[in-house]
């Protein structure tokens, strides 16, 4: 049997039967997956590796900058799911490319 969080878990379920139960990242955290064929491998409450942490998979918009408020409105179809470290490394490289300057703005000086 899979866990589900306490709150939202009709939602939460939704989510993990439409990734069969599988992370879905597919390189947005800047790790190509290659063990996975270009996709996370690791599945809700499965375990990392042999003395590795039981993996919890969260269901969350595909972009990691939404807002929170934004982000609980979504419906089931407007998310994906993440694990941890997906999630991290996606919202890192994300806040990475915000503060990158829009190349065709031009600089101050130009």
């Amino acid at each position: 049997m899979n866990s589900v969080p306490l709150a939202a878990a009709a939602l939460h379920t939704a989510v993990m039967q439409a990734a069969d139960h599988r992370c879905q990242c597919t390189g947005q955290c800047t790790n190509p997956h290659r063990k996975g064929g270009g996709r996370c491998p690791l599945v809700h409450d499965g375990y990392t590796s042999k003395r590795g942490r039981r993996v919890h998979l969260a269901a969350a918009p595909p972009d990691p900058l939404t807002p929170r408020v934004q982000a609980v409105t979504l419906s089931a179809a407007d998310l994906m799911a993440w694990c941890p470290d997906c999630h991290t490394g996606a919202l890192r490289q994300a806040r990475k490319d915000a503060r990158r300057p829009d190349p065709d703005q031009g600089a101050l000086f130009d």
